[in-house]
């Protein structure tokens, strides 16, 4: 599934700067966590040679954070749970001790017919997080799971492995969700999510924010409970990463999407600091100490997601980008746009374009995803290419001006980058391409037209961005760019500001997009809608009112 471990793009000197700095942050100010954030593998000495913990010390519920599968292979599916009786604690709740889980997998919701079973350990060093690979599954089969802890059972998860790499496959139903600020709103989206028919979800970045939460929940503005004054403040530490995931996690339809479906999960930038760019932070701190912030993130990232071991990161780096089939039908290459990345040009934001942008030196992937994303094109024998990306990958005139402005931080800001993508698909033959995108808060449907400033030139693939869960609060059908976009982008078949997310539906003539929305999540209780729908047919791409 996942190709060589990515080489480290890190200076020597930086690396071992953070390095340093972890340890004087051990010795002096928040202890382990500093250190753990360039630790790897897991721990053979120290902690984890400790005494186990007895399972009747664990008095409260565990299973506060829900349960979540990841990444289906036709032969294997991936486990998570974390073990926190009290979640918004920096400990848990659990004293620095092993903690052996049982876990169970079966073919029935009531767990009668039993296919797997055993024990895991859920170590301190990963903050009682646990990821079981279970292997030698029968293909395109669902199963249902659960985990226990002495006399405590967590809530049962449902999953499902892929069909088998040469299956002939008629359909495939996916979700797309992104961007999911705790402070903007409720997670009603996940709870219409959680009873949605799909095979998979696909979360395309900004699963977390970095900013201050205070004790109404900002938007959410709660009047039953008071948040703990740990979230009040921005994620920089190790502690800061894991409390604040402790927190989106606790949500209730959050929980509940999870359990009901397998996530398959790509990053954008909240997750660590917005808009930074490889190695670039946003804001101006040394590079060792963007880089052990890099790291605490990263860990915090692979320690909360449902992520197989490939994706376990070494410092600062983790390789994210992974390819996953579904039988014949679908080739999906899950890209990362963040972690390696060239700074953006012109200051970041919306610019007028300038030579930089189409600097063939720049890039939005790095030279070894971009090469592993067009081999992996060569080779694929699927009938749709489908890319879960995070950035707007279409063109996106801000203006209507003879020479509009461009957000530099998506692939318009790498126009050579992008380029050599489209390129590489048209020299691979890809005739149905997809790409499925993030981050900006609203729902798109873009054609990917060759030349962009050519409406008449040929359609290569199609662009379907997810609305954000809640990032934006309650948004409008029509934002006040409406109108200046919609004409500005002729490609550009469908835009709308409120939250949600979108249904894919693959199938061997045809694949429908339909954009589902809510109209508030400032309070919660939102009914769903399908704001719009879109078929664009296998061998003749483009996009069409369905």
């Amino acid at each position: 599934m996942t190709p060589a471990a990515h080489p480290s793009q890190h200076a020597p000197e930086f690396r071992e700067a953070a390095r340093r700095l972890g340890r004087r942050r051990f010795l002096t100010v928040t202890g382990a966590a500093a250190a753990l954030a360039f630790a790897v593998n897991l721990p053979t000495a120290g902690t984890a040679a400790a005494a186990e913990l007895e399972p009747a010390r664990i008095t409260d519920d565990p299973f506060t954070l829900g349960v979540a599968s990841g990444d289906p292979l036709p032969g294997s599916v991936l486990l998570w749970t974390r073990l926190a009786p009290a979640p918004y604690q920096p400990d848990g709740g659990l004293p620095a001790r092993r903690v052996a889980v049982r876990w169970e997998l079966a073919h029935d919701e009531n767990f009668r017919r039993v296919v797997r079973r055993g024990t895991v350990t859920a170590h301190p060093e990963f903050h009682h997080t646990v990821h079981v690979e279970v292997p030698h599954l029968a293909p395109d089969r669902v199963f249902h799971y659960r985990f226990r802890v002495g006399d405590w059972t967590s809530p049962a998860g449902r999953t499902r492995t892929a069909p088998a790499s040469r299956a002939r496959v008629s359909e495939l139903r996916l979700a797309a969700v992104s961007c999911q600020a705790y402070a903007d709103g409720y997670y009603t989206p996940y709870g219409h999510l959680a009873q949605d028919d799909v095979d998979v979800v696909f979360h395309l970045g900004d699963y977390l924010y970095e900013y201050a939460i205070n004790s109404v929940g900002n938007h959410r503005d709660y009047t039953d409970r008071t948040l703990p004054a740990v979230f009040g403040h921005e994620t920089v530490t190790l502690e800061d990463y894991r409390l604040r995931y402790a927190l989106y996690k606790s949500d209730p339809d959050l929980i509940a999407a999870h359990a009901a479906h397998p996530f398959v999960v790509t990053w954008d930038d909240h997750e660590t600091e917005n808009n930074y760019a490889g190695d670039t932070p946003e804001n101006t701190v040394p590079p060792e100490e963007f880089l052990l912030r890099r790291a605490s993130a990263y860990r915090a990232y692979w320690e909360n997601q449902p992520l197989r071991r490939p994706q376990l990161p070494d410092g600062a780096d983790m390789r994210l980008y992974r390819r996953l089939h579904w039988g014949d039908l679908a080739q999906f290459d899950v890209l990362d746009t963040r972690q390696y990345r060239s700074d953006q040009a012109y200051g970041d934001g919306a610019q007028l374009p300038g030579p930089d942008i189409d600097d063939p030196a720049r890039t939005m992937t790095g030279a070894t995803q971009e090469r592993w994303l067009l081999d992996g094109w060569q080779a694929s024998r699927a009938r749709w290419n489908v890319v879960p990306q995070q950035v707007t990958f279409s063109q996106r005139k801000l203006d209507l001006n003879p020479v509009a402005k461009l957000s530099m931080d998506a692939w318009d800001g790498y126009r050579a980058s992008r380029r050599r993508v489209l390129d590489g698909a048209k020299a691979a033959g890809v005739d149905n391409l997809m790409v499925l995108t993030g981050d900006v808060h609203v729902g798109y449907a873009f054609d990917i037209k060759d030349d962009f400033d050519d409406p008449a030139s040929r359609t290569l693939g199609t662009e379907i961005v997810a609305t954000s869960v809640s990032s934006g609060r309650d948004g409008a059908d029509r934002p006040a760019n409406w109108t200046t976009y919609t004409t500005a982008n002729p490609h550009l078949r469908f835009y709308n500001g409120r939250r949600g997310y979108v249904t894919v539906a693959l199938g061997r003539d045809a694949a429908r997009a339909d954009f589902k929305t809510v109209p508030y999540v400032t309070r919660p209780g939102a009914p769903l809608t399908t704001a719009a729908s879109f078929v664009t047919e296998a061998g003749d791409q483009g996009l069409k009112p369905a």
